[in-house]
């Protein structure tokens, strides 16, 4: 039976849904070694369980300009390679070269990069595809969508080899029509579930934000491009008429921090204030109003204050598909990048099956978000949609134990 497990992941939202399956195969599997390699960044979503020793992260990582999105841009590619990511990603690869001289398995979770680094290790390997599916071209116009018609499948020729060879036990895709794409290919995909949607609460709303209509604000973690989307979305918001007192919750991440805030919501017309005492306990770090406005910044409250939302405003990734998939419709306001421009954005909502739209102007989007937020029947029935397409929570335990089958091999030593 194999003892360890490498995981190699290449972003924020691949180290999250990575992070959901190595806690469900701890679950599973408590005797496992698990090491990751976050190939983007630190790896700072993996901090809290290598605390508690479910996890270590390892080998060679660095924080790049652009995020690991240098596919966006040519500016964020250069950026990128002034950084040295040529080099750091060689450190890679012999690094993942070393680990599978001792015939361990190796699981990669993202796009091309790690799969090729997983292959080139030598040994078996297992691939969690999360960024491509197929909804993203089915029924959308233009050259690049006629390519993947012709392919029948989103996923490039080099990728379905890589996929379908001889020592990679496991193919897992986001969603069965993707999966499905990929089996015509000779690729033994399987779509067993979506980790994205696990961790989530869904609790009821508190009685204090019952007289609030309430807004999630999602403008990215990547500074300094997240305060641009951040900006650009509240003063869109400004442009809604005022009725009843409107709540913006700010969920964040590491970043921005709250006291990155200050000149933004300054610039903007907005005053710190202390909570209203009914709502001291919903776990903010800052309060801000401008009129009948107030925004609760809260790091680390994603995962419970998203269920509390009517609409999402949003220039984000992962943190987007997760709100829709709760059955709450958002809206988005694309700027210069280098991750959320309008390519990025249109293709996520292709992806969400319009549960998100893109709006070309704050003028459309203040028009948007009065119409969402006054008419609930249309926000339940966009909501609806994300929810079909990012599934119901439970993947990370479906996708642990295909990974224990398949890739790791049962418990009395057989190989899946």
């Amino acid at each position: 039976m194999p003892g360890r497990l490498l995981v190699l992941s290449n972003g924020h939202g691949e180290d999250l849904i990575a992070l959901r399956v190595i806690q469900a195969l701890k679950q599973r599997r408590p005797e496992i070694e698990v090491a990751v390699l976050p190939m983007v960044g630190e790896g700072a979503v993996y901090r809290g369980a290598e605390e508690q020793g479910l996890l270590r992260r390892v080998g060679p990582r660095r924080q790049l300009p652009s995020g690991g999105f240098s596919n966006q841009s040519l500016r964020g590619l250069l950026a990128d390679l002034g950084a040295g990511v040529l080099g750091l990603t060689l450190r890679q690869w012999r690094f993942v070269r070393r680990w599978g001289k001792a015939g361990d398995p190796v699981l990669a979770v993202g796009d091309l990069l790690p799969l090729l680094l997983a292959w080139s290790g030598g040994g078996p390997y297992g691939f969690i595809g999360t960024p491509k599916s197929d909804y993203t071209w089915a029924g959308a116009p233009g050259i690049a969508a006629l390519y993947h018609r012709l392919k029948g499948s989103e996923w490039d020729p080099w990728e379905w080899a890589l996929m379908a060879g001889p020592r990679c036990r496991l193919a897992a895709m986001r969603d069965r029509l993707t999966a499905r794409g990929l089996r015509r290919h000779g690729v033994a995909a399987i779509a067993p579930g979506n980790p994205m949607m696990d961790g989530l609460d869904l609790g009821t709303l508190p009685l204090a934000l019952r007289d609030w209509r309430r807004v999630l604000l999602l403008g990215g973690s990547r500074m300094p491009e997240a305060a641009g989307n951040l900006k650009r979305l509240l003063e869109s918001l400004a442009l809604v008429p005022s009725g009843a007192p409107l709540l913006v919750l700010a969920p964040t991440g590491s970043r921005p921090a709250p006291h990155e805030w200050e000149p933004l919501l300054l610039d903007l017309g907005y005053e710190p204030i202390d909570p209203p005492e009914a709502l001291a306990e919903l776990g903010a770090a800052a309060a801000w109003a401008c009129g009948r406005r107030l925004l609760l910044i809260g790091p680390g409250c994603f995962s419970r204050w998203a269920c509390w939302a009517e609409l999402g405003l949003a220039s984000a990734g992962t943190a987007t598909e997760q709100l829709v998939g709760l059955g709450i419709p958002a809206l988005s306001l694309p700027g210069p990048g280098p991750q959320f421009k309008r390519g990025f954005a249109e293709r996520q909502s292709r992806l969400l099956g319009g549960a998100v739209a893109v709006c070309r102007s704050s003028a459309v989007l203040a028009e948007r978000a009065e119409l969402l937020l006054g008419d609930p029947g249309l926000a339940r029935q966009l909501g609806a949609i994300g929810t079909q397409r990012m599934g119901m929570a439970g993947g990370s335990v479906a996708l642990s134990r295909a990974i224990e089958e398949r890739l790791l091999g049962s418990a009395d030593g057989a190989t899946g």
